[in-house]
């Protein structure tokens, strides 16, 4: 296997271009090393953009931007998103240990398309888009778009996933990243659930966003349950309908983690639980 070093974007799409299906790109490396000894995948070419400073960082110009190696400890620890995408730097933190946070990043996150990945939910709900940079320009797609199914994405082998961006919390709305693991670190999710909600002066829910993961292919909007919780006063029974919902639209499996009833059982309590805390951080009861 050869390695490659890109010293500028315009090198690394350069060498996209020349080498396509049989190069991989590798950041941090906290998936791809792990894929490649178990051989999963076998690259003839191993494509480094670690230094590259120019794909990296936060900005904010109305949405969040983040450079593609922005590390999940910059997610987890930056005063900026916490205030705007709280749900994504809690879903950050909970990345493995402090170790896998320091090095792996929001890009190789994403492209390594695990159906568990923690920071696709909280990035759902804030209609987050990537952009995708190639030799011959540049195009931009909904993540909801981006990501197909288990290790597939729409990256095509000449692109650069460069940056995503993320639309912040407006007034009166209050998001949150649930997590259940057999363990309370370094764990994989069983289920992982992002909600985020936006109220009236009321207290009645204005908008509904709801984005699970571990629980089908890949990371995904639960619309329907969106749409039950939408317009009400988060009464119980309203509560119970979008938890019934929730299980309704997904398709877990059983792994050595959980078996697919048990995911589908915690589905609505943790909803419940999800709801609650952007309530409280709303202070949304109506009085």
């Amino acid at each position: 296997m050869e390695f490659r070093a890109a010293r500028s974007v315009d090198e690394a799409l350069t060498c996209l271009a020349e080498v396509g299906d049989e190069a991989q790109v590798v950041a941090g490396g906290t998936d791809v090393m792990i894929q490649h000894m178990r051989r999963e995948i076998d690259p003839s070419v191993l494509l480094h953009i670690g230094r590259l400073n120019e794909l990296d960082g936060i900005a904010t110009n109305g949405a969040l931007s983040f450079g593609t190696l922005t590390t999940h400890r910059n997610l987890a620890t930056n005063p900026l998103v916490a205030a705007a995408l709280p749900a994504l730097a809690e879903a950050a933190s909970t990345v493995g240990g402090w170790q896998t946070q320091e090095v792996g990043t929001l890009g190789g996150n994403l492209c390594n398309a695990s159906p568990a990945a923690d920071t696709v939910p909280p990035l759902l709900v804030a209609d987050a888009h990537v952009e995708l940079r190639s030799a011959a320009g540049t195009r931009r797609l909904s993540l909801d778009e981006f990501l197909l199914g288990r290790r597939k994405t729409a990256r095509l082998a000449h692109e650069l996933l460069t940056t995503i961006t993320a639309i912040p919390l407006g007034d009166r709305s209050g998001e949150t990243y649930l997590k259940l693991g057999r363990r309370s670190a370094m764990e994989v999710a069983v289920v992982g659930l992002a909600v985020r909600l936006t109220f009236d002066e009321t207290g009645t829910v204005a908008s509904a966003r709801v984005a699970a993961c571990s629980v089908a292919p890949r990371p995904y909007r639960a619309t329907e349950a969106e749409r039950v919780l939408a317009g009400s006063r988060l009464e119980a029974e309203v509560l119970a309908e979008a938890g019934r919902a929730l299980v309704d639209s997904a398709v877990p499996i059983d792994d050595a983690r959980a078996s697919s009833a048990y995911r589908l059982r915690v589905l609505p309590g943790l909803l419940a639980r999800a709801v609650g805390v952007c309530r409280d951080r709303v202070g949304a009861d109506g009085s």
